[in-house]
């Protein structure tokens, strides 16, 4: 490890991966509620599973990038972090906030307190009392990582990161509008929701992908940072307007059914872009690196991106399909694997580039974590297919046809069936790469070895 205070990405990637632990566990059983819709209803109802998964999911995936900042920021500004201090304080605010959203969620405290009780808005239920943590924290992110840039070596990837990063803070200031006209709240609320994952988040994706590229096949610096700025040119200019596709059905005017399927139909170039990117910088690259799970993940999730976001986002953005699709179980397959491919994919790729610089040794266990990269991608994307044909069929029953939505559902039961058995592989999956990160490899010493270390004394 080059600079000291790298080390602080070891604390929020290791609570990250226990959130990433917590939110598999908790899709399990919002899966398994699907098949034996009773269970455990009184005591955790779906509504509150499905928050806990939900939030869980953007927490650890912020944690993970937070801690990949930090990681990279000294390499390419060759300076280290500006204060470790803030750092740590940050992270405990974030932890202390996730710990009472848990126990506002699951034990439904305060219920109506403006200050105390949750939200009833989705992806920020957050009592308002976190939500003013999250800023606090947000905040003294952005002043740390901004100035350690200041100070140090102005790089393409730490400037696309920062600016991801910067994007993603001050856009989550729209959670504390909440207008009384519910069109105008959903409005500004997919300023947040959608400007984050197809907006900054992509920021951020590229320049660690970017950074990963970088390390892991030895290309040139000026190639990597051409094509991050094509794929940054090309996310925003899509992904800006692109929110439109969630503006169809909600009360804002017709023309926003033009904007959105026009520009909804081009955020799949940025993601088709950085699929191309990884592989293009695999074929150049000269350097042969020992870490090989880093490069599978990397790969992994430049590929599962690029179908997920992107060709998984097409098939229902137009709106002409969306006024049949929109809320089905296509949405669902479309967002597992986008998020899986585009976040969950990047931070594990870059936990498993880190980890052995952190602890100071060679990469270990990787075909056991290259086994788990195929066991979660391989159930994901199951998952996602068993989830298209159950949205196709919903599609036709409910939205053409016109017949009940729960009856629909019990017609569905044989998909939610595989949707579960899938998300067993994908737990047992995140299990297996907790392990392998984790956990070093035994080496065996043979006599041979013995002899040899004799010899050298």
């Amino acid at each position: 490890m080059k600079y000291q205070t790298q080390k602080i990405a070891m604390a929020y990637f290791m609570v990250a991966m226990a959130l990433f632990a917590i939110q598999v566990l908790g899709g399990l059983l919002a899966g398994w509620i699907y098949v034996m819709p009773n269970t455990l209803s009184e005591l955790l109802p779906f509504n509150t599973v499905r928050m806990l998964h939900t939030n869980s999911l953007i927490v650890w995936l912020l944690l993970g990038f937070m801690g990949a900042t930090y990681f990279i920021l000294p390499e390419e500004t060759e300076q280290e972090i500006h204060s470790t201090t803030a750092a740590y304080a940050q992270l405990g605010i974030l932890v202390l906030g996730t710990l009472g959203v848990v126990v506002t969620y699951v034990f439904n405290l305060f219920e109506g307190h403006w200050l105390l009780g949750k939200e009833g808005r989705e992806f920020i239920e957050q009592p308002v009392w976190v939500k003013l943590g999250i800023v606090v924290a947000g905040l003294l992110f952005l002043y740390n990582v901004t100035m350690t840039g200041l100070k140090g070596k102005k790089t393409a990837i730490s400037n696309v990161l920062l600016l991801g990063l910067w994007g993603l803070v001050l856009l989550f200031l729209f959670a504390f509008y909440n207008p009384e006209n519910l069109a105008l709240d959903k409005q500004y609320w997919w300023y947040i929701v959608h400007l984050w994952v197809e907006g900054t988040w992509e920021l951020v994706m590229a320049s660690i992908l970017a950074f990963l590229m970088l390390k892991l096949t030895g290309v040139d610096r000026e190639i990597v940072e051409k094509w991050l700025y094509i794929i940054v040119a090309t996310a925003l200019f899509s992904g800006i307007l692109g929110t439109g596709h969630h503006y169809y059905w909600i009360g804002t005017p017709g023309y926003w059914q033009w904007i959105g399927s026009i520009f909804s139909s081009l955020e799949i170039v940025p993601f088709f872009a950085m699929m191309a990117f990884a592989f293009v910088m695999v074929w150049k690259g000269r350097r042969d690196h020992p870490n090989k799970a880093a490069l599978l993940w990397a790969l992994g999730c430049a590929t599962l991106a690029f179908f997920g976001a992107g060709v998984w986002g097409f098939l229902h953005t137009l709106h002409g399909v969306n006024y049949y699709t929109h809320g089905t179980q296509i949405t669902a397959a479309h967002g597992h694997l986008a998020f899986f491919g585009a976040y969950v994919s990047l931070n594990l790729a870059i936990f498993t580039y880190a980890f052995p610089i952190l602890f100071n040794r060679d990469p270990y266990n990787q075909v056991l974590n290259m086994a788990s990269f195929w066991m979660m991608a391989g159930g994901m994307t199951f998952m996602t297919f068993v989830l298209t044909f159950a949205g196709t069929v919903q599609t036709h029953l409910q939205r053409v046809q016109g017949d009940y939505f729960m009856d629909v559902q019990d017609q569905l039961a044989i998909f939610y069936w595989m949707r579960f058995g899938s998300g067993v592989i994908v737990v047992l999956g995140a299990l297996v790469f907790i392990y392998s990160i984790l956990v070093p490899r035994k080496e065996i010493i043979t006599p041979s070895d013995e002899d040899a270390t004799v010899v050298a004394e």
